[in-house]
């Protein structure tokens, strides 16, 4: 049976979300739209504490979550992941950009997380850290990075550049995407993990951009820079046969069904949070939802809506579905990507479909519309670009490899 309520344990976490997103960001969120990329925001310091403590919450007893029996089975476990999602999803309904800028949130956590050591947790677990995979040749396709990692006695000395990394110059730490051999493709790629402070990495540029603009992407060179051998995440040995080099490349990019599912819910919070404003604006001009209707008897207006609820909540379900899997140790390759194809798409056009409903309301700064509007694009961007989201899900329904399908 399945039950698509959620539990009192993510109601609470949902309610604690929300009160945050609508009491902190919201009332903020024009001001650091303004400023872009500043300091870390004074007001994301003290969630900041607030978000270590339901993390250290969330991954008590391995992060797995409560267990849920029926007939005394074990049938359910909610942790860490769907926690997140939950979170994520109340938090952009408020702001992404200061979202993403709260200290200790960054995507090289997750990836720590997922597959360091206890003792790379401990370490590097509370600090901010980013994660550096693009290069200016290296962009959808992970495979083609070139930042060389080379073991020179107790340490890593890492050479090379990167671009597009969310929250690199704020980051206490960055997580880089080496290659130990690029003759070797894949299966040389590995992940390090670089303090800010490292004399090795610099700074080479802070990005303007359309959306997110508190939130910080950097561009960042490596020359040089020397790290402890024991900060490479996961093996540091090349396999040597081609299976299983297939399966050490697949181990790296599990991460990315970790953190998917996350950035889906960014695009719902988004667009819920448009959608929202958008009803109250209509409800000014008559507009009403009635469900008792036909949707052939509704109008033009209202049929948007309905349409548009009827996107949002399929690729809630499916981000859900995606969460859960993780809590439980299931395979969701195909899941991650397909939510977050689906939510970004969806959350995209919800937001421009709010714009132009809601006219100049909509398209000037009455409202928080043009912004979240700007806000969703990247969403469709960043982790894995729409395209390759569909082809991943390709790949994994027809069960061919990515030579056999480029």
């Amino acid at each position: 049976m399945i039950n698509l309520e959620l539990p009192h344990k993510l109601l609470s976490v949902k309610q604690m979300t929300h009160q945050l997103a609508a009491g902190v960001f919201r009332p903020i969120s024009r001001k650091y739209d303004d400023i872009e990329h500043g300091d870390t925001p004074q007001e994301l310091k003290p969630v900041a504490q607030m978000m270590g403590a339901m993390r250290a919450a969330a991954v008590n007893g391995g992060g797995k979550g409560k267990e849920a029996l029926i007939d005394g089975v074990v049938t359910v476990k909610n942790g860490s992941n769907m926690i997140g999602v939950i979170a994520v999803e109340e938090m952009c309904w408020g702001d992404t950009g200061l979202m993403l800028s709260i200290p200790g949130s960054g995507l090289g956590n997750a990836a720590i997380m997922a597959v360091g050591t206890a003792e790379q947790k401990e370490t590097f677990g509370k600090m901010y850290c980013a994660m550096a995979i693009t290069e200016p040749g290296a962009g959808s396709d992970s495979a083609a990075i070139s930042t060389t990692a080379e073991l020179c006695g107790d340490e890593w000395v890492l050479n090379g550049e990167k671009i597009f990394c969310t929250g690199g110059q704020r980051g206490d730490a960055v997580v880089v995407w080496a290659t130990l051999d690029k003759r070797l493709g894949k299966a040389a790629i590995k992940s390090f993990i670089v303090t800010r402070d490292n004399p090795g990495m610099k700074l080479a540029r802070v990005e303007d951009k359309m959306g997110l603009r508190i939130s910080d992407t950097a561009a960042l060179s490596l020359e040089n820079c020397r790290i402890p051998k024991g900060n490479v995440l996961g093996s540091a040995e090349v396999a040597d046969t081609e299976e299983a080099r297939k399966k050490a490349f697949g181990g790296v990019m599990q991460t990315f069904d970790n953190t998917r599912p996350p950035v889906a819910a960014m695009a719902l919070g988004v667009a819920r949070a448009a959608l929202e404003i958008t009803r109250s604006i209509l409800l000014k001009e008559g507009v009403v939802a009635d469900y008792s209707k036909p949707l052939y008897c509704s109008t033009a207006v209202e049929a948007e809506l309905y349409r548009m609820e009827a996107d949002l909540e399929a690729a809630r379900l499916m981000t859900l579905k995606a969460a859960w899997m993780a809590d439980n140790a299931q395979a969701n390759s195909k899941e991650a990507s397909m939510c977050k194809a689906k939510a970004a798409r969806v959350g995209n056009a919800v937001t421009l479909k709010c714009v132009e409903l809601c006219g100049e309301q909509g398209f000037s700064q009455v409202s928080l519309l043009e912004k979240l509007a700007r806000d969703s694009k990247v969403i469709d961007i960043f982790e894995g670009t729409q395209q390759i989201q569909q082809l991943i899900i390709a790949r994994l329904l027809l069960q061919v490899s990515s030579k056999e399908l480029k």
